[in-house]
């Protein structure tokens, strides 16, 4: 079997087998093949397609190119959660802790945010002593201890997808639903989990920008959980304004903690709650989605998802007095309130827009390597459907950089459509 081979029956439309994809995965994991004979595959696949066998095949050694997590111990019905991003989700940082809190083991692996796009574990490291950096038995430990653990993946998670990935998007060859459904779904087979529940996000600060292309995304990553025997939900829910009023890292951990207390802004509630009812239902807890949505909300106010979060956060290392009291975290150098001089209704807030001007301020990276700054980014006063009047405040830019606020302050109101 050679690379050559697989190259052009795939440049002809021509499925591959089981053993060709294998074949492929594999020595491209182990650098017997180069990233330009890989280049032309992927390139081959992005214009050609894969059937439902051929991605699912895909997925599968993607998945298998490295470690996988058993979560066996923990009980049949292992359930995770994912989201294909947006700006302001902070929805596992409230979730996860009410989905414990209901006596459901989570054992969750984040990622770091890279461009306009947050990410959950640069959030829970804005929290001072959190940790996580933490090794697989620990991990295991932690959920057996207080029932939830969040780290980063420090596993050796499926080293395929992240070269293809990273292939993929120097080629531009990204936006392909069967390359996309299989690099989700390989990650979340690797994580131990078996039944999965998948926030689609669709909209403007979103990866699928329209609801026909997140309804295929959703269809392709059910089938490959169906091939695969593992069983997935897909929720498609809007991102075309930010979720939530903050934007940056330790502002969206102030807005989860006081979520939990019982501040429940409207779409950020409708999400939680939609994902959660689904993820009780898949754990076998609950098959009634309404009735699934009150036990959430009762959770949240009977306190004990509060508390779980601090059981966590105490658990890894986390200073819980910031959780008790968010006034302590640090503060940005400059706070300000951008003011408008129009009246009417806020028609549009571009969620992409507001997440790239959050992470020029410093809350996300442009490249790998670049530092986080845990307390700036925005916070916005006024939502879609508000009314404004003129010198009514849109929102509060939270920056360390005079020149970068003052660049901000003049953004926020080009972002801002007001009819």
């Amino acid at each position: 079997m050679n690379i050559l081979e697989i190259i052009s029956k795939k440049r002809d439309a021509k499925e591959l087998s089981k053993q060709e994809i294998e074949f492929f995965i594999q020595e491209y994991t182990k650098g017997e093949i180069h990233d330009y004979q890989a280049a032309a595959l992927v390139m081959a696949i992005y214009i050609n397609g894969m059937n439902d066998r051929e991605i699912t095949d895909l997925t599968l050694a993607m998945a298998h190119s490295g470690e996988i997590l058993d979560l066996s111990r923990f009980g049949k019905n292992i359930v995770d959660k994912h989201s294909t991003g947006g700006v302001g989700d902070k929805v596992s940082i409230i979730l996860l802790p009410i989905i414990a809190a209901l006596g459901i083991p989570v054992a969750k692996m984040s990622g770091r945010g890279l461009g306009f796009t947050g990410g959950t574990v640069d959030k829970m490291e804005s929290i001072p002593g959190y940790r996580t950096n933490v090794d697989i038995d620990e991990f295991i430990k932690n959920v057996e201890k207080v029932g939830i653990s969040m780290i980063g993946q420090t596993m050796n998670l499926a080293p395929a997808d992240k070269k293809i990935y990273a292939l993929r998007d120097s080629i531009s060859c990204v936006e392909n639903i069967p390359l996309i459904a299989s690099s989700i779904m390989s990650k979340k087979i690797a994580s131990g989990a078996n039944k999965i529940v998948i926030d689609v996000t669709v909209g403007k600060g979103a990866f699928m920008k329209n609801k026909e292309d997140a309804q295929k995304l959703s269809e392709q990553m059910v089938k490959i959980g169906k091939l695969a025997g593992r069983e997935v939900r897909c929720v498609m829910t809007p991102m075309d304004e930010p979720l939530g009023y903050a934007v940056g890292n330790s502002l969206e951990v102030i807005e989860a903690i006081n979520f939990l207390k019982g501040d429940m802004p409207k779409d950020l509630k409708e999400v939680v709650l939609e994902l959660g009812s689904n993820m009780i239902a898949l754990a076998g807890k609950g098959k009634n989605i309404e009735e699934n949505k009150v036990k959430i909300l009762e959770t949240i106010e009977n306190g004990k998802a509060y508390d779980k979060l601090i059981q966590m956060v105490k658990n890894q290392g986390g200073d819980i007095s910031y959780i008790k009291d968010t006034a302590k975290f640090k503060k940005s150098k400059y706070i300000s309130a951008v003011v408008t001089e129009k009246t009417g209704i806020v028609k549009e807030i571009n969620a992409e827009e507001i997440g790239k001007l959050a992470c020029y301020l410093g809350a996300g990276r442009i490249n790998k390597e670049d530092k986080i700054e845990e307390n700036v980014g925005i916070i916005l006063n006024k939502k879609v459907g508000d009314r404004v009047e003129k010198q009514d405040f849109l929102a509060y830019i939270c920056a360390n950089n005079k020149a970068k606020l003052v660049q901000a302050e003049q953004k926020i109101l080009e972002i801002y459509k007001i009819m």
